[in-house]
């Protein structure tokens, strides 16, 4: 099987999840299948400077959220799973209840009765229990909630290496191997391993 990755972009925020998404797996030669919601274009053009067709093109193959008959529509399309990046709790609440209003819902619907992995990286705080429930029911059908949180062990530099270490993450869940820092390895980035991290962690003390 040839492989092939699809990402979701829902309407979250935290598009540069999805963008760096797309980035790793382009880096890693898997296949990547996009599929952008209408909330999220709007994400995109509120947080970063990338136009659609630019966004697009980090993709090896994009479609239309309103094509409901694209290759990812159907089971027979093989591929690893899904990923979506970040994943609004409409996009989740939509697949916890089998509601496939477009392309995107539809594709990680068809993960799931294919009992490929689904992940999502759930960009809301605080939750509510109907969230929490829908959260549940996905488990049960066999996504994995992933929502993106910083490791900082790591000690991560900036933003992009927090984004980049969840992406990481997220994609040894489907067997595909990033350099990112780990705990107890060496990374090729920083030239250092976890050795450091392994030190009393710095305390934070507060002003009398």
């Amino acid at each position: 099987m040839k492989k092939r990755l699809i990402v979701g972009i829902s309407g979250a925020t935290g598009i540069v999840y999805g963008i760096r998404l797309l980035e790793a797996l382009r880096e890693a030669g898997i296949e990547s299948h996009l599929v952008v919601s209408k909330a999220a274009e709007l994400t995109r053009a509120y947080e970063t400077n990338l136009s659609s067709q630019n966004l697009r093109d980090l993709a090896a193959v994009s479609y239309p959220i309103g094509d409901v008959g694209a290759a990812i529509a159907s089971g027979s399309f093989q591929t690893m799973g899904m990923i979506v990046a970040p994943c609004s709790v409409k996009t989740m609440s939509e697949l916890a209840n089998g509601i496939t209003s477009n392309l995107l819902t539809r594709a990680g619907d068809v993960v799931l009765k294919e009992r490929r992995r689904l992940v999502l990286l759930l960009r809301e705080s605080p939750l509510t229990a109907i969230h929490i429930r829908n959260m549940l029911a996905l488990t049960e059908s066999g996504a994995i909630i992933a929502p993106p949180v910083p490791a900082f062990y790591a000690r991560p530099q900036t933003l992009d290496d927090m984004v980049r270490h969840t992406i990481g993450r997220a994609l040894d869940l489907f067997d595909i191997d990033t350099n990112f820092q780990r705990w107890g390895e060496e990374s090729n980035n920083q030239g250092k391993g976890n050795h450091e991290t392994h030190q009393e962690p710095a305390r934070v003390y507060s002003r009398a």
